[in-house]
């Protein structure tokens, strides 16, 4: 097989508002943090047990940032497609830092709001990338992550 795929499903709840952000382009940036959980009953006790994992999203796509700005809130549930990627920073001290994230970058990714709007704007949407820039800030799980957009 020749090539390789980088695509990341998911489908969790906002773990709050969404953040927009410029690049240093101008180009807009939407992100925020996205939990998904996986239910089981523990075998031992009985008990039923929940693990939760927190997802940084981060949109550089013009069309999927207008519809998460516009749309998405806390606990709001939705699908979205994109791809994982790791990059390098340097925090306040010196130290080179890495976070994952994934990205619906600018001529891809998909979003789909899953429940029904709070704001009583609509109900289920779907927007699909293809377009021009946008994106980026994680679910309130590490707010020194400095903004640096990748276009590599």
């Amino acid at each position: 097989m020749a090539g390789s795929v980088n695509k990341v499903i998911l489908v969790g709840n906002l773990g709050r508002d969404p953040e927009v952000r410029s690049s240093q382009g101008g180009q807009k940036v939407v992100s925020f943090g996205l939990a998904t959980s996986e239910t089981w009953n523990d075998r031992a006790s009985g008990e039923r047990r929940e693990r939760t994992e927190w997802h940084r999203i981060v949109i550089f796509n013009e069309r999927l940032g207008d519809v998460a700005e516009r749309f998405l809130k806390k606990g709001r549930k939705v699908y979205l497609e994109g791809k994982l990627q790791t990059r390098k920073w340097t925090d306040q001290s010196g130290q080179e830092k890495y976070t994952t994230e994934i990205v619906l970058d600018r001529f891809g990714g998909d979003l789909v709001l899953l429940d029904t709007n709070h704001n009583n704007e609509g109900g289920q949407g779907r927007e699909q990338g293809g377009g021009a820039p946008a994106g980026g800030d994680f679910g309130g799980m590490d707010d020194e992550i400095p903004f640096a957009p990748c276009f590599d």
